[in-house]
Formats: C-alpha cells, sequence, structure tokens
C-alpha cells in the first residue's frame, strides 16, 4: 500500500558513513524524472553532489548546517522558469520574483522533489528537505545561472537515526466537503 511509506518517511538528519550505490540512486532520480507536470513541461534539474569538500561547501550556504555534508549524497532541486518560455532566459529570479510561470515551475518541481523523497524512503535510505539559503548564496557554490531557481538541498544516505513521527492535523481539520 502506498500509504506505508508515506506514514514511514521521515526528515533524517543523521547519517551512516555509508556510501549510497549508485543503484539505488539511479531509481531515486527516476522516480523524480517521472514525476507529473503542467503541460508535461518537466522544469526540473537535479545536481547530485558526491564530492565532500562541494558538500561542505552546500551545507554552509544552507545557513550553515554543518550536518548536511555528513549525508554521502546531496541532491539539489532546482527550478528552470525557461521551461515554461525561452523569453524567461537570462531573467534574474530570486525569492522576490512574482510571476505566475515562476510559481508554475516552483509546484512542478516541488512534486518532484516529494517523489524523491518517497523513493528514498523505499530504498531503504533517509533524507531531509532543507529550504535555509538564498538564491544568491547557493547558486554561486554550484554554477547555477540565474535564471534557474533553486528549491532544495536534500542530504541523502543510510540513517544513523530513526525520528519519532510528529504530530499531523486530523483529517476532520484540515478537509472540507464540497464548499469552503
Amino acid at each position: 500500500m502506498m500509504i506505508e511509506p508515506i506514514q514511514r518517511r521521515r526528515s533524517v538528519r543523521k547519517f551512516l558513513k555509508k556510501p549510497v550505490e549508485d543503484e539505488k540512486l539511479t531509481e531515486i532520480l527516476e522516480a523524480a524524472r517521472l514525476a507529473p507536470s503542467g503541460n508535461n513541461r518537466q522544469p526540473w534539474h537535479f545536481i547530485v553532489i558526491k564530492d565532500e569538500r562541494l558538500r561542505q561547501e552546500v551545507a554552509a550556504a544552507t545557513n550553515n548546517q554543518a550536518w548536511i555534508a555528513t549525508a554521502p549524497v546531496v541532491i539539489v532541486a532546482v527550478a528552470d522558469i525557461c521551461a515554461r518560455s525561452e523569453n524567461y532566459a537570462g531573467m534574474f529570479v530570486d525569492e522576490e520574483t512574482c510571476g505566475f510561470d515562476l510559481k508554475r515551475v516552483i509546484r512542478d518541481t516541488t512534486i518532484a522533489i516529494s517523489y524523491i523523497l518517497l523513493e528514498v524512503d523505499n530504498q531503504g535510505l533517509g533524507a531531509c528537505w532543507c529550504g535555509t539559503f538564498t538564491q544568491e548564496g547557493i547558486r554561486p557554490v554550484l554554477g547555477i545561472p540565474e535564471d534557474k531557481f533553486v528549491l532544495a538541498v536534500i542530504p541523502v544516505g543510510y540513517p544513523a537515526e530513526e525520528p519519532k513521527a510528529k504530530p499531523r492535523k486530523t483529517l476532520e481539520e484540515i478537509v472540507k466537503y464540497d464548499r469552503w
């Protein structure tokens, strides 16, 4: 049942010093590739970082969260507004940028990130979606162009912890039927 991995998924911030097999990493990336997107634009790019020095630089750019670099793999998810139109090529985007097309590529890339997190769990690994960074801080570390929007830094590895479930709102608190 699909609900089981959804219920089991946790944000893992401690990892074993064990490399992630390439086969598992490929399955994780394949899950992201297969995610749905509006008009099938597939506006995402993923940077896979195994190099320790570069993982440390990314951790520093992610609000100095040193634990990120302890994961053997870090995946950086990037939304590409140019997937909506070539007219956006070279346009500077950051946290203050408005626009419906940017919102759409962020939405679509978020779906792909969710698929990554679920497949990480399916592979017996752990991960955490990290979003504490600025575009101007993270893009130069990885050579990402200014017309791309970094959505997530995702450390991935074998978990060295089993975080407990956090409380969730009940269905009665969040679901409306037919109207608000």
